[in-house]
Parts: C-alpha cells; structure tokens; sequence
C-alpha cells in the first residue's frame, strides 16, 4: 500500500519548469485578505503583487496529495517545523558549498548563514528564515510546484558524478508537510542571480507567483510565513517551538534563532526626587546624593522581545574522535539523555562500505529502572540523518538486550526523499543494525578485557560493575540473539564453587579444568549459599571439579540457549546422566551391576510405594555423604526451573503438574540408611514403619534437591509417627486432663465469673 501511495504522489505533480509555458499562464489577483498581510507590505505593494503575479495550475486535486501526505507519510502535525528547518539548512549548506568553490563571491554582504523563527499571534503567522542559496522565479515554479522532487537528492548525485551544479534550493516533499498546520503558504526567495519573488498557495488547485514590489529585502535567501490553522494555534508559542527545535533540530550545524520574549528587570528613574535635587544648594545636594545611595533603586520587571539562539550544542559525532577529549564525550551523553545519568564508557566510530554513517554509542553506569520494564522499554539511541532527528525511540537499530545502550547514529544514505517517517523497513537499516551490534559487542568486550587484565579487586574492575549492572541483557542476548550467541557467551560472568566469591569468565573456566575434564558443570539455585549447601555438589567437590553457580533466575534459562562453550558442554549436576570421565568405566560399570543386584529389594520396593512420583528409582554414585537425591531428565525441568515457573504470577497449579519433569531417586549405596532400610523392606515390606521411612527418605530427598513439597499434611503425619516410634509411644490418643483442686473462695469467684460471661 506504501508504494502504492508513493506512485498516487508522482501522479500527482505538476509540469515541471521547463516545460511550463510562463507566457501561457494566466494572469490573476491574490486574494486579499486582512490577515495575509506580512510586516513590510503595504497596500499599494499588495494591489502591485495581485495585479502582476501569475497563476499555476496543479495537475490533480490537491486534497488527494494532502489526504497521502497527512495519512501516509507524516504521523505527527510537529514534523513540519523539522523539514522546513532541514530544507533551510540545505539551502545553507549548497551556499558554503558554493562560497568555498567558486571563485565568485557568491556571500556577498550577507556573511552571517543562519535561520531565524519568528512568530506574530495577531496575524496568526509563522515564519522560518534562512540566508542560504535562494530560489529565482523558474526555480520557484519548479521546486515548490513538483511534489516529491528531491532537489537534495539530486544535488548530491550531481556532485558525485561530477555534474555542474545547478538544482539548488529545490524542496522535496518534506515541503508539503505545511499543510499540516496551515491552510495559506506564502514563500519570498531572493537568489543572487535573480530579482525576488514571491510564491503563494493556498493547497487548493493551483499556486502564484510574483515579483516582490518591495524590492531585494531579504538579500539573499527564503523567508516562508504559514498561516496556521486555528488547531494548529500551539505552534505560536515560544515554549512549544523552543521544545520543538531543540528535540529535532538542536545539532544543525548553522545558528537557529528564535524570536521570542523574556522578562528583564530594570530600574525605575525616581522624576521627583530629581526635582527636588535640582532646586537644593550644592552642600544639600551633596548630602542628598549620599543619602540617596544608601536606598535601594526602585525596579520593575518588564517584557523584552529578542533574538535568542535554540541550538547551541555541537554534533561532535561528526568529528574525528581523536579530536574530542573525555570531557567532550561525557557532556554530550548529559545533553542526549536528560535523566540525571552519567557514564564511562562509549565508542565512537565510522562504518563505511554498504552503509556510511557515524555513531556514538554509551553503556550508561547504572541500570536505574531497566528491568522494571524492559519489555516496555524504548529504545536509548536516536536516529539522525544529517544530523536532523528522525526518530528518538527507533527500536530497529538495536535488538531489545541492547536497550541499554544511549547514543546517536546519523547516515547520509537514508532514503528521504519520500518521508523520514516510513524507514523501518528499509534494507539500509538492516546492514545498520548488523554494523551496530557489532560494535557495540565490541565495546564491552574490550571492557571486559581490560577488567580481565586488572589487578583490582572485583569491586574496582569497571566490566564487573558493568555486570551488576547489565548482566540480565547479555544473558537476553545468549536467549535472543543466536547469531552473535558465541560473542556474548565470552561477556558471561559467573561465581563459581572455587573462587572465593568473586566472578569468572567461561575462559577462565576452561583454563582451569581439570586434565580429563571434558564438560562444565553447573547448578542452579535460589541463592549461592544454598547451592553450596546442596548435596549435588559433594562428587565436584570431592574431584576438585569447579562448578558454575546460577543464582540468578534467568540463568539456566541462558545455560540452556548456549548448551555449549568453546567445545565444552555445559552439564547440570542435578540431571540423570552425569559423568565425571576420571575414573575407568569398565570398572564403574561392573560396580554398578553389583550395587544394582544388591538393592533390587529396595529399589523395587521403593517403585512400587511411590507409584507415579517418580520415573524410577536407581543406584547412584553421584553424592558421597547423602543418602539419596532426585534428579531430572537431561531434557526436564529441574527442581531451580519448577521452582521460577511456580513464583509467575499467572502460573496455573494443573499446568505446573503436566510440565513437571520426570524425577528419578538416586540411592547412595554406601550410606547406612539405605543399607538398614534395603535390609528392613525385605524382612518387614508390610509394616507401617517400613513405609513410614521410605516416605520420609523421598521427603527429605524432594526438599534438599531443591523441590516443592506438595503433600504436607502426609510427611506431618509421618514425622509425628516417626518421633513416636522413636520415643516408644504406644498410642496417639491424648493423656486424660489434669485434675486440679481450687480453694472455696477461688471457685466461688470462678462461678461468678461463669454467670457473668453467660448473661452477656
């Protein structure tokens, strides 16, 4: 449909200049009307411009080109003020460009290029000034005259075939986005090789032009005056226009000027009291004058109309970085993000090849709310083209993990001719975001090796204040983005079983494996103290092998994206299948057959209790000083992950029991309990204690390897059992209340107690 509406606009416009018969053209007044009048026109000039100016028709209905134009191309009313701002700093732009090389003095007595912004709330007028190129009356005809003609475009083009340069001041459609805000148009242009003229529409069928009767008052350059539409009043106000500017403009390279009031406080002459002074003697004058020093001036605060400049800040992304110091870099990431933040580490650069642009890209020191909302999060780095705002929240630049980032990006090689509104899709932006990534990774990557090569405590390093900070978007990124998946598995930090609390690279992991160490190992918890406390962990620690803490809820999620690392797979100590490689599996194997033989009773027996709780029930030699654990499938959940699903505010208690993994309870045949209880189920299988402690035994496994407990009231009943078994009680009923005797009197107050109590 966009292209459709696109091809609706070229048919559109009007015959170009060249091929329009001036001489033809019919000759009409303006209408006249009271608030058309500018400053500096007067009636005898406005008659001269109606009885000379000539008129143009449009080839097609202009309220077509304004329904694309309002529907299609601009999302928002404010856009006019940006365009209309590029286009005059375009005009400025081809005038520096001709000044350097011509040999001509194309500058003239007008040195100063500028824009100026003024506004009249009588009139209901604004106008937007330059001193750039200027149009002559052909130009005029042409530009404003031909809808979607880039004179830009084509400018550019010129240029890099090494064409003459002709099509200056034209207009593209950004042109037309006036008629967004105004219902009347009127343009004055001053060209240095031709008389000024005045162009004027009112977005009907047709356009005029004239001679401007009051002579050369611009000197050079284009002054459009809009008149605004009555819901398009807003843009009268300075505070409005100033805001305006400053977001979409505030890096043009030329001086912007806004014509605007602001309240100064002057002094009051006292016309009395220097009456009174004249008439006194020199001695008493002279004694006035001293006393009237001592008194406070009188003053009152009055309203002073003047030129005020809006952009003051420099696109420093346009210079060569090694010509911006730190200072520089950190005042330009105050001015582009207004939040309070500071920052300490950036990169700035320039792509070439497919793509040509410049970018500036920050890590900000702290997160602030990030992870509050970062599904809702927009994105931090704006989108400039010439270093005109196109979009400050523009989400295809970056993925979302690297929300985090503020910065600018400013590219020539956009395609605006057409509308700055419509290039999300564009193929352009994709090679864009790809070149971004990259650099942005690379960005964090020298942080983070840098760190790596510090001696300063982790607290100190600036890529682990980094990770406390923005840890949660590269593990995103490991989830989100498979294609750099390898890049931001080398960012990953983790505390591990062995180092002292401080964080680890996969690197340094992999560095410090043991010899026939093949997997990394990991597991996930609610914290690390608890993790460490877990019976998963007594075989690592036995090995010497150093294990991964995940205590972050997204960090199995992650893990389990990567899968792998520099060739090294990353293996859960809680899942079945787990094997260390240190020991020789013939030998594990006929022990396993052996132990398996041994505790067929309390393994069958076991099954047969626990009916669908688990999967099955096998012999371990996982854990060393626990009796037994449970365990999941290597494609499960594990009890961390069973555990982060059921905090979700809308998780639903039937999903959660369909999701749940298959468990399998491994047995530690080496421990006492499960040799007394092997034993117990092959002499007393039916005795409500053997049973009894089986339960327990599974309770006791469900809790420390990390899982929720689902029959509470039965491992209750079992424990009270248990301790009653233990402390040889016989029976469960209750001893018979005490009897106790009271004092005559003490039962008398007691009874009356009672009666008291009835009544009420």
């Amino acid at each position: 449909m966009l292209i459709a509406a696109f091809a609706v606009v070229f048919l559109l416009t009007p015959v170009p200049a060249d091929e329009v018969d001036v001489e033809s053209a019919t000759t009409a007044p303006l209408e006249t009307r009271k608030e058309f009048t500018m400053d500096g026109f007067t009636a005898e000039q406005e008659e001269a411009v109606n009885s000379v100016s000539e008129t143009f028709e449009f080839q097609a209905e202009v309220s077509r080109l304004m329904d694309i134009i309002i529907n299609s191309l601009y999302k928002k009313k404010e856009i006019f003020l940006r365009e209309l701002i590029s286009n005059a700093s375009d005009a400025l732009d081809k005038l520096r460009f001709l000044a350097v090389s011509s040999a001509d003095d194309v500058l003239g007595a007008i040195k100063d290029l500028e824009i100026r912004i003024s506004f009249n709330a009588e009139l209901k007028t604004l106008t937007i000034r330059d001193t750039g190129i200027g149009m002559t009356k052909a130009e005029l005809v042409s530009n404003l005259g031909t809808v979607a003609r880039s004179g830009t475009t084509r400018f550019a083009e010129a240029l890099a075939e090494g064409q003459a340069v002709n099509l200056i001041g034209q207009f593209g459609v950004g042109f037309y986005s006036v008629y967004l805000v105004a219902d009347k148009v009127r343009v004055v242009s001053k060209n240095n090789n031709d008389d000024q003229y005045i162009w004027e529409s009112k977005a009907d069928s047709s356009f005029h032009v004239a001679k401007d009767p009051r002579g050369n008052t611009l000197g050079r350059g284009t002054e459009i005056t809009l008149f605004l539409k009555e819901d398009a009043l807003e843009f009268m106000k300075q505070e409005r226009l100033e805001e305006l500017i400053t977001k979409y403009s505030e890096f043009i390279t030329f001086p912007i000027h806004l014509y605007k009031k602001t309240e100064e406080v002057v002094e009051v002459k006292d016309e009395e009291k220097e009456a009174e002074q004249k008439e006194e003697s020199d001695i008493e004058i002279a004694e006035e004058e001293e006393e009237f020093k001592s008194d406070a001036p009188k003053t009152e605060k009055v309203d002073v109309w003047d030129w005020h400049r809006v952009n003051s800040h420099v696109a420093i992304w346009s210079r060569d970085k090694d010509e911006v110091n730190d200072e520089e870099y950190k005042d330009f990431y105050k001015t582009i993000c207004h939040d309070g933040s500071s920052t300490s580490t950036w990169i700035h650069f320039k792509a070439e090849g497919e793509v040509e642009f410049k970018s500036i890209l920050y890590v900000p020191d702290s997160a602030m709310n990030l992870y509050d909302e970062y599904n809702n999060r927009k994105a931090g780095v704006r989108l400039y083209v010439r270093k005109v705002l196109i979009q400050d929240d523009f989400e295809d630049l970056l993925p979302r993990y690297l929300n985090f980032l503020k910065g600018v990006v400013d590219s020539d090689d956009l395609p605006l001719n057409v509308s700055r509104e419509t290039l999300q899709q564009h193929k352009i932006l994709k090679v864009m975001s790809k070149k971004l990534v990259r650099k942005a990774l690379e960005m964090i990557r020298k942080l983070a090796s840098d760190s790596d090569d510090s001696e300063e405590s982790d607290d100190e390093k600036p890529y682990i204040k980094f990770w406390k900070e923005f840890g949660k978007s590269i593990k995103m990124g490991i989830i989100e983005d498979g294609s750099n998946r390898s890049k931001l598995a080398k960012l990953l930090r983790f505390k591990t079983s062995s180092s002292d609390g401080k964080f680890s690279s996969l690197d340094v992991y992999v560095k410090n494996m043991q010899s026939w160490q093949s997997d990394i190992y990991y597991l996930a918890g609610e914290s690390e103290e608890a993790i460490l406390k877990s019976p998963f962990l007594e075989v690592a620690r036995k090995k010497n092998v150093e294990v991964l803490l995940l205590s972050d809820p997204i960090d199995e999620y992650a893990i389990q994206h990567l899968g792998e690392f520099d060739g090294h797979k990353l293996q859960s100590l809680s899942k079945e299948g787990l094997k260390f490689g240190d020991e020789d599996e013939e030998l594990v194997k006929e022990r396993a057959k052996v132990y398996k033989e041994t505790f067929r009773p309390l393994t069958k027996f076991l099954k047969e209790l626990f009916g669908n709780r688990v999967g099955k029930v096998t012999v371990s030699q996982r854990v060393e000083q626990t009796p037994c654990v449970i365990v999941t499938g290597a494609y499960g959940n594990t009890a961390n992950m069973e555990r982060i699903m059921r905090a979700q505010t809308f998780a639903n208690p039937d999903v959660m029991k369909s999701m749940a993994a298959s468990r399998t309870l491994e047995l530690n045949p080496r421990h006492p309990i499960i040799v007394e209880l092997n034993k117990l189920v092959q002499s007393s299988p039916e005795e409500e204690k053997t049973k009894d402690l089986a339960n327990l035994l599974f309770d006791t496994a469900l809790m420390s390897s990390g899982f929720y407990l689902d029959e509470v009231e039965q491992f209750s009943e079992r424990v009270y059992r248990t301790l009653g078994s233990a402390l040889d009680v016989k029976s469960f009923e209750l001893a018979p209340e005490i009897e106790v005797e009271l004092e005559e009197e003490e039962a008398e107050e007691s009874d009356s107690n009672d009666n008291s109590h009835d009544e009420f």
